[in-house]
């Protein structure tokens, strides 16, 4: 396919076949998803990302859905009279009223009346995360980046920095009475105020060791020593980007990499009961700083502060590849970004009107089991300001 860039050039692009359409001729199999009933989508079970996904979104496999919000394939569509534009001045994309392809990473995406379509070979989970969000936005409830836990049948939202304790946190109040696991890293909420849960994989860190003793003594690979936890991460950080272009690569770097374990709630947690969704009750926004304070700082807030600091949480904490997604769609017109952040705003606003709020700082020096006792004890505060009995 021949597209005519802003200068007059002529770009080529491969983009053949309609998805879905294998050239066997055979009809596609499909690995199914239901969000909490909320929304559904669907990953092409031959593609190279099937694998990934059927593991961050186990707790949600279905069979036999009629309609799907969102479909995840590896064949390319024809993107007919497409435009030309740059993102970030990294990636050319060229699009039209309903679709985009995206040079780097090379993926396309389209967005019409029947749903939302992501084609690519790459690892497209970190593409498909934005549009996950967006589609759970349509319909009445935010994903976000946060830890959840159920206590007596309520729920409490703790939205973090990555490296803010949730994982250690979260070891230490599943043994506390009253309190279920519903997720350590995303969540949705509703604009009813409905926490939703989400069981995904846990990432086990060196330092973990004391805090998931059966995990270590079980492991079947080495994990480098704490004092290289910190800098293998931030290597694997960069070189992320690059990684996602090889999805079975990648799958198999998430596996045996010596900065952490992979494992699932019901493995980390054996004797644990995992809550699906409560009816939330208060929410912690948690971070660590640099100052001369050497005392924790606890405030109280409001549902509109805490809106701004999802918001900003989730669309910060997204890899590159996710908000190159974001803007890309905002910059096309083909999901305007002002309308997303927008209608998420007004979602969010009204799940946390009347809803306690908290604000708590640690000093960075405190090492993580240190973090994490402070964050113990502050959300059973939390509790009992939210009037749970």
């Amino acid at each position: 396919m021949t597209i005519t860039a802003s200068d007059d050039t002529q770009v080529e692009i491969s983009m053949p076949v309609k998805p879905n359409t294998p050239s066997s001729g055979l009809p596609s199999k499909w690995y199914e998803f239901n969000l909490h009933g909320v929304s559904a989508f669907r990953v092409e079970a031959s593609s190279g990302i099937a694998t990934l996904f059927k593991d961050m979104f186990r707790p949600f496999l279905a069979e036999g859905l009629e309609h799907f919000d969102l479909t995840i394939s590896e064949a390319f569509e024809l993107l007919v009279d497409g435009a030309y534009g740059e993102a970030h001045g990294e990636s050319d994309f060229f699009y039209n009223d309903h679709g985009v392809y995206i040079e780097n990473p090379g993926v396309q995406i389209f967005v019409d009346e029947d749903g939302v379509r992501l084609h690519g070979k790459g690892e497209l989970l970190v593409m498909a995360v934005p549009l996950i969000d967006r589609i759970m936005v349509q319909h009445g409830a935010a994903m976000l980046h946060a830890m959840t836990v159920d206590y007596k049948g309520h729920g409490i939202l703790m939205p973090a920095w990555g490296g803010t304790g949730k994982t250690s946190t979260m070891s230490k109040l599943v043994k506390t009475p009253g309190f279920s696991f519903m997720g350590d890293d995303w969540t949705f909420l509703t604009r009813q105020s409905n926490l939703l849960g989400f069981a995904k994989p846990l990432f086990i860190k060196p330092y973990h060791r004391t805090l998931y003793p059966h995990l270590f003594a079980k492991t079947h690979k080495p994990l480098v020593p704490v004092a290289l936890s910190k800098p293998i991460s931030r290597l694997t950080t960069r070189i992320h980007p690059y990684i996602t272009r090889f999805p079975h690569m990648a799958s198999l770097i998430r596996k045996w990499s010596p900065e952490h374990m992979m494992v699932h709630p019901d493995q980390a947690f054996p004797n644990s009961p995992i809550s699906a969704g409560a009816p939330l009750a208060a929410s912690l926004f948690v971070e660590r700083f640099e100052g001369d304070s050497i005392e924790p700082q606890f405030f109280e807030k409001d549902a509109r502060w805490m809106t701004t600091k999802l918001i900003g949480n989730f669309f910060s904490e997204l890899p590159r590849y996710s908000r190159l997604v974001m803007t890309t769609l905002g910059a096309s017109g083909i999901i305007p970004i002002e309308r997303s952040f927008g209608e998420k705003e007004d979602i969010l606003l009204q799940a946390l009107a009347g809803k306690p709020a908290f604000y708590l700082r640690i000093p960075r020096a405190f090492g993580p089991d240190q973090a994490s006792d402070i964050i113990v004890e502050t959300i059973k505060t939390v509790v009992k300001a939210a009037e749970i009995e």
